[in-house]
């Protein structure tokens, strides 16, 4: 097993090598606001391990997954306003619905920007919040200034990840990118786990 996994990563580094993958890194952070599936944060961990490799620059790295996720996220938000009317009026025709359409709205306001910057954490929750901030019509101005801050915080942080990863085991490509990737998943677990457990404070605090 381990020289099949020791030919993937070879294979892995040989691919992320090009100057290409820049654009890959772009394209992919950009589509990710649109469709949850894509993987980018795995991609950005992967430019990351390349640059701790020295095969590509970290700068680039993290300015073009940066770019990439603030054009996503305002795309997003685009869709989001755009669909706003017909998205109220169905989520508002019943009275379930009607209340989990101010629950957003009221994260939304009472979280702020914070919750731009921790949804990129969670799975699917980037899309979430960028469209719904699209739906509920916040201030443009405001999303942008927030969305700078997220995809700059996410940015780096993935980045980082997968430099630190690539420079402390230049040698070992497979050991690099499952370091790396280790440190991704373990940091997304922490984060959920500590959001259930304040949701769960909450709503204890709630039926009190």
């Amino acid at each position: 097993m381990i020289p099949i996994l020791n030919t993937f990563f070879d294979w892995l580094k040989d691919s992320s090598s090009s100057p290409w993958f820049y654009l890959i890194i772009f394209v992919i952070a950009v589509l990710d606001s649109l469709i949850p599936i894509v993987p980018s944060e795995t991609l950005v961990i992967i430019g990351g391990v390349s640059a701790g490799g020295g095969s590509l620059s970290i700068v680039f790295v993290i300015l073009c997954a940066a770019s990439g996720a603030f054009v996503g996220d305002n795309l997003s938000f685009f869709l989001g306003r755009e669909a706003s009317d017909w998205v109220i009026r169905r989520r508002t025709r019943t009275e379930k619905n009607a209340r989990q359409m101010a629950k957003i709205v009221e994260q939304i306001h009472e979280r702020g920007g914070m919750l731009l910057i921790t949804a990129r954490f969670i799975p699917g929750g980037r899309t979430l919040v960028t469209l719904s901030c699209g739906v509920t019509r916040q201030p443009r101005r405001w999303f942008i200034g927030w969305a700078i801050v997220a995809a700059s915080v996410w940015s780096l942080y993935a980045s980082l990840l997968g430099f630190i990863g690539g420079k402390s085991f230049a040698d070992n490509h497979t050991k690099a990118f499952l370091i790396a990737f280790a440190g991704a998943f373990g940091v997304t677990i922490v984060i959920e786990v500590v959001r259930t457990i304040m949701h769960r404070s909450k709503r204890g605090m709630e039926n009190k």
